[in-house]
């Protein structure tokens, strides 16, 4: 049962990390675009490196929570409950991690837009 509950939880882990990587990727690169003045090969390498970092802090995460405490499941139903916490951490994780780079990118932009207000006026 433990083997199979590890195996679970990488395997749903892992896909719900593959795809919230490929969904931000695929739709942040609009958003870079729009605040790299449309600078293609510079937003293609900035979301390029967000995903690499996304997927290294995400699988790291998953690695390092591997580990079950207080003991291995015995049935399916502590098995079912083992991966709920785990994966619904993960997912509370991934969402956390979303949230965080949409507000730091809101942020760059709001100084983007303010500098260029300024050097227009100034």
């Amino acid at each position: 049962m433990l083997g199979l509950t590890y195996l679970l939880y990488i395997a749903i882990s892992l896909a719900m990390t593959f795809w919230v990587g490929r969904t931000l990727n695929k739709n942040g690169h609009v958003f870079l675009m729009e605040n790299y003045n449309d600078n293609a090969p510079l937003a293609k390498a900035i979301n390029s490196m967000l995903l690499v970092g996304f997927y290294m802090i995400n699988i790291g995460f998953i690695s390092y929570t591997l580990k079950i405490q207080n003991g291995a499941p015995l049935n399916y139903a502590q098995m079912l409950e083992f991966l709920s916490l785990k994966v619904g951490f993960i997912a509370i994780m991934l969402g956390g991690m979303h949230f965080a780079l949409m507000f730091a990118l809101q942020q760059y932009s709001k100084g983007r837009v303010a500098n260029k207000v300024a050097l227009k006026t100034g």
